[in-house]
């Protein structure tokens, strides 16, 4: 065998085997998460609507990443514009690889709460009946909590045309949805407010992909400036807040 041929193959191999290739679905077991760009951070955003070519604010987001050496803890309040039931969101999860351990969610229409392990147990309550659904369900497969991966998509390897999808859990109770995936569609550069961002395209299952949310990230520093929501004819922005 010529050394011609040899290198032929070689790179035959790289190629096919995908040892010099992003991985295609993220998950637990095997991702390109680097859990060194997670930080203790708060931040505030505020969301608006687009109404006849004006932006209307109906939300303030406060988020809180907490780390510690094992675990990530993520939490999220919405204050909606004219509303007096707040929607308080948190997700735990472990460190490096953002194994799920728990999920809650509560707002003024339900709670519910999930723990993960080998079965997903908790419960579902709808407030207006009262009705209280016992969750206890066996997800086979690698995933993360469907909460976690907007923030997630800023600890990978952003790159120009950097694509992959992610492996979520969501529980939904009317769609009957588990294990589904959001999509990394396309990455890149761009201008936001004056800073250099990776512009991230992406959709989920969650909404059988008919939403379409663009996060504009630090190419820097990798925090969230801002996100792009396109819902068929409606569009919605998320901001950093000036407060």
């Amino acid at each position: 065998m010529t050394t011609r041929h040899f290198v032929f193959i070689v790179l035959f191999a790289l190629q096919y085997t995908g040892l010099n290739a992003q991985t295609d679905l993220q998950t637990p077991l095997r991702n390109e998460i680097n859990s060194k760009l997670i930080n203790n951070e708060q931040y505030t955003m505020d969301w608006y609507t687009m109404r006849e070519d004006k932006k209307i604010m109906i939300a303030k987001i406060f988020t809180e990443i907490k780390k510690s050496k094992s675990e990530v803890l993520i939490t999220t309040k919405v204050k909606m514009v004219n509303s007096t039931s707040d929607w308080i969101d948190s997700t735990r999860a472990k460190l490096p690889n953002l194994l799920p351990i728990a999920h809650s969610s509560f707002n003024g229409q339900r709670d519910m709460v999930l723990q993960f392990g080998k079965t997903i147990t908790g419960y579902y309550l709808r407030k207006p009946t009262n009705e209280k659904t016992e969750i206890n369900e066996i997800a086979e497969g690698s995933y993360f909590d469907s909460n976690i991966y907007p923030q997630l998509i800023r600890w990978l390897p952003l790159k120009e045309n950097y694509k992959t999808s992610i492996s979520i859990f969501d529980y939904n109770p009317q769609a009957g949805k588990g294990i589904m995936k959001a999509h990394i569609k396309n990455t890149r550069k761009d201008i936001y407010k004056d800073k250099d961002v990776w512009a991230v395209e992406v959709t989920d299952d969650i909404t059988d992909n008919q939403s379409t949310v663009i996060f504009y990230i630090d190419s820097k520093t990798r925090k969230l400036l801002g996100q792009e929501i396109n819902m068929g004819a409606r569009k919605m922005f998320m901001e950093l807040s000036a407060d």
